[in-house]
């Protein structure tokens, strides 16, 4: 299974009533696949404010981007957490709905060891078909797979990648010591570029809602060997990389589209709106990309 150069983590669209958006749902799907060029797209991870999604909400978006992507891009379930029952439990279901993949984070709060990681993720795969994606982001979850670890889960058949946060060092590790078929993917849009100039495969992006195109041009570039031009839009995007990460993802990215004219509501509480000074500095990163 070939995930695709650029996957987008995708916003769960709200309505007034903060209940999902199922119109607008549609429309950013057909947009991030016919505009931004996304080749895979991610519901219900941390982006889609999959913690405070229920059950019932996920299936269905995973239902429904299936139906709706109509196999113009894979769709990748974040079935994720510290659960790994009700992971393998959602993961089943996610299967049933027809998706084409899982992303797995790595278990949050409760900080397992290594080895209870890799039970947890051994676990999981044993449940499923499906491909299988690794999540590592230490800052969010309190604890961060070693590259040992992630190496020994390479070795599982159906775990076929990893969305890596915890740095250059950690990434170079492991493309060194992984099976060539295994693919590491960019979990930090500002890294993007560098991670693959180490052998990184792509790239898990929450930019790319809003300058898709522009990611998928300095990958091609990259893969090109126009590294020149590829650095060149690195640095043009960078700004916008780091901008959107201002507050609490998704708030600004949902904010953002806002401003592009996508009806994707609000983000649910703990999370709250940005301020206005936040605000005013994600206007002025739109504007930017407009010019």
């Amino acid at each position: 299974m070939d995930f695709g150069r650029l996957i987008t983590a995708m916003v769960t669209p709200f309505n007034g009533q903060n209940e999902v958006n199922w119109p607008e749902c549609e429309r950013l799907i057909n947009y991030l696949i016919e505009e931004q060029k996304s080749d895979s797209i991610v519901m219900c991870g941390t982006t889609g404010e999959s913690p405070t999604l229920t059950d019932e909400e996920k299936v269905a978006l995973f239902r429904f981007a299936v139906e709706k992507a109509n196999g113009r891009a894979r769709i990748i379930a974040g079935t994720g957490s510290n659960n790994t029952a009700h992971s393998i439990h959602l993961t089943k279901t996610a299967e049933e709905a027809g998706v084409d993949g899982i992303l797995l984070v790595v278990p949050y709060y409760n900080r397992p060891s290594q080895e209870g990681m890799y039970r947890h993720f051994e676990a999981i795969a044993k449940s499923t078909s499906l491909p299988i994606m690794l999540y590592n982001v230490p800052g969010r979850t309190a604890s961060s797979l070693s590259v040992e670890t992630t190496l020994r889960l390479a070795e599982l058949p159906n775990v076929v990648a990893t969305k890596e946060c915890a740095g250059l060092e950690q990434v170079s590790q492991i493309v060194a010591g992984a099976p060539g078929s295994f693919k590491v993917y960019s979990g930090e849009d500002s890294l993007s570029l560098p991670i693959l100039s180490v052998g990184g495969y792509g790239a898990v992006s929450v930019a790319s809602h809003i300058i898709g195109a522009q990611i998928k041009a300095m990958i091609e570039n990259h893969l090109a060997g126009q590294h020149e031009e590829a650095a060149r839009i690195h640095l043009e995007l960078f700004p916008v990389f780091k901008g959107l990460f201002m507050c609490p993802n998704p708030v600004a990215v949902k904010h953002a589209l806002q401003l592009s004219g996508f009806q994707v509501g609000s983000v649910r509480l703990p999370l709250v709106e940005p301020t206005s000074q936040e605000a005013a500095a994600i206007r002025e990163l739109v504007q930017s990309i407009k010019k």
